[in-house]
């Protein structure tokens, strides 16, 4: 029986959609299955060093929980941003969620493969020496031919 195969796109570069990608990447590797994840626009951000600059939005999400309702005009408000990014990494933390750092870590240690888009790098005019050292740059092209073959292929 063939190895399964995932393919996963990541293109945001928010802590709540840094998570999908690396969190089904280190599980599909957990079980065996060989892994890619495409990074392309702002979801290079995710390939950096330093992840702690990843933040989230309460603007313009609006299913995200507050704990308590909070108008739109006072989501625009300084500083919203990073106390809601603190809120939210505090309670994964009290919850026992892994860091981003640590499903990333996982996730190199499972051999998930990291491919940046070259495309975006050049555009964004990113140096790698931005980005952690176990990444592969290509384009589009390069990533299809792993997702034309891939059981599961998920934009994210």
């Amino acid at each position: 029986m063939a190895t399964k195969k995932m393919a996963l796109i990541a293109t945001k570069g928010t802590l709540d959609m840094a998570y999908p990608p690396f969190i089904l990447a280190s599980t599909a590797a957990a079980l065996g299955w060989d892994v890619q994840i495409f990074f392309t626009f702002y979801g290079l951000t995710l390939l950096k060093k330093d992840l702690s600059d990843v933040k989230i939005s309460p603007l313009a999400n609006p299913a995200m929980p507050m704990p308590v309702p909070m108008p739109v005009m006072v989501q625009m408000l300084p500083g919203m941003e990073s106390m809601a990014t603190m809120m939210m990494k505090n309670k994964m933390k009290s919850k026992g969620v892994a860091s981003l750092q640590e499903l990333r870590d996982l996730c190199l240690e499972a051999d998930v493969k990291f491919v940046a888009c070259q495309m975006t790098v050049d555009l964004f005019e990113f140096e790698t020496s931005d980005f952690i050292k176990d990444v592969e740059y290509g384009g589009a092209a390069t990533f299809m031919k792993f997702a034309g073959e891939s059981d599961v292929c998920l934009f994210i």
